[in-house]
């Protein structure tokens, strides 16, 4: 795709990012049969070619609109057209570059704003969000259903392994999964402590960035990626007194994130060499359990009799590019477990999308829960706390993490 960018662009490092991503766009459109807003509208502005226009058009210099900004927003991010395209274009790069430029040429109306910075100033601070959800649960069944979507039943966190272990990882706690879905956190660490290994959780950790990086509030993303490198680095390189093998991630979501710190902060001086460390360090939780596979098989065997739906989230077979590895432990495990028609598409949730886009983001969610609902499951698990949140406000079949599931049995 042949570029010219305009001058306030043209020499910044986004701007050559841009240029590159566009130049490797071919206008094949294999992209847009998998497009899931595409899908449901019809329109080519509302799919990933047509999106790729219109940031190329701002980028040469036309002026942003308030259609331009629609459009843009109705993206889910869910990077299921990575997947498809054959040219490799990075396009979940270039919509956070063209949204941005958007965002700052073109004023959005109040209610916007108001719910925008609601969100980015909500989720990512614990001390506000862990309040206000459990004033949500306590007033739950007097909750209109928008919201009461928005606020599982109250979950105890159960125990958290006291032992010690040679072997050790970091934990990311993650922003409103403690609060939301607190078990998730206590699940992993019992899983991994029943492998001998030990979970640590730094207390100054916190988001991971994504929240406010895809509110196009860059800034403010960044530096929660700075503040995570700050708590993570003396367990990394050992001056806290033991070093770490990996840092464990089971929100997808985040592990997309904290997999590109080393990109979105590779121009700068003080963070770039730690912020690649951390990434290359970062795994899901689905890429650390194979190693111990033979282990699982033999202490879970005929102990999940149990038919379960996965729904693989968009951040880790699109965003991680992690595909078939949750199945193969789940029935390594002896788990009839199901993917169910389109399981490549997006559920809808999205991070903050659900709240931003609320028709389109339950008509996906609809549309998954049918096809999950076709495989006659006894659960639906997932391994993103988003997803699990969204899908659950739709059905009365029981979701949840997939690393539950596990935990459950070696407990019993």
């Amino acid at each position: 795709m042949q570029t010219n960018l305009a001058d306030f662009i043209r020499d910044t490092h986004e701007g050559k990012e841009a240029e590159a991503i566009l130049r490797s766009c071919v206008h094949c459109g294999f992209c847009t049969a998998t497009c899931p807003t595409y899908q449901l509208l019809g329109d080519e502005l509302d799919g990933p070619r047509g999106r790729i226009y219109l940031i190329k058009q701002v980028l040469e210099g036309k002026a942003a609109t308030a259609k331009t900004q629609s459009h843009l927003d109705r993206c889910l991010t869910c990077r299921n057209c990575e997947s498809t395209c054959p040219s490799g274009v990075q396009y979940g790069r270039l919509v956070d570059i063209g949204r941005k430029i958007v965002e700052d040429q073109v004023p959005r109306p109040l209610a916007q704003r108001v719910a925008r910075t609601t969100l980015k100033t909500l989720l990512p601070n614990k001390w506000l969000f862990n309040p206000a959800m459990k004033a949500g649960q306590a007033l739950r069944p007097l909750l209109p259903q928008a919201l009461k979507n928005k606020v599982p039943p109250k979950q105890n966190a159960g125990i958290w392994p006291s032992r010690t272990h040679t072997r050790k990882m970091l934990l990311l706690d993650g922003c409103v999964q403690p609060a939301m879905s607190p078990n998730i956190n206590s699940a992993t660490a019992r899983v991994l402590d029943a492998l001998e290994v030990e979970l640590i959780v730094p207390p100054k950790a916190g988001c991971c960035g994504a929240i406010r990086y895809h509110l196009n509030d860059h800034d403010g993303g960044l530096n929660d990626m700075r503040r995570n490198i700050d708590a993570w680095w003396p367990y990394v390189d050992g001056s806290a007194g033991s070093k770490v093998e990996a840092i464990v991630m089971n929100a997808s979501g985040c592990g997309a994130t904290v997999k590109e710190y080393g990109h979105l902060l590779m121009h700068d001086p003080l963070y770039a060499e730690k912020a690649r460390e951390i990434s290359a360090l970062t795994r899901d939780i689905s890429e650390i359990l194979p190693a111990f596979e033979a282990e699982l098989q033999t202490r879970l065997k005929g102990k999940i009799n149990k038919r379960v739906a996965y729904h693989p989230p968009c951040t880790l077979q699109h965003g991680q590019k992690i595909r078939g590895q949750v199945e193969g432990i789940l029935r390594h495990a002896g788990v009839d477990v199901q993917l169910c028609a389109d399981s490549h598409l997006c559920c809808g949730s999205a991070g903050t999308y659900s709240v931003l886009q609320p028709d389109l983001s339950y008509q996906l969610r609809d549309n998954k829960l049918r096809n999950l609902q076709a495989t006659a499951p006894q659960e639906i698990v997932s391994g993103n706390i988003g997803c699990l949140t969204h899908l659950q406000s739709g059905t009365q079949t029981p979701v949840r993490h997939w690393i539950e599931l596990l935990d459950e049995a070696l407990r019993h």
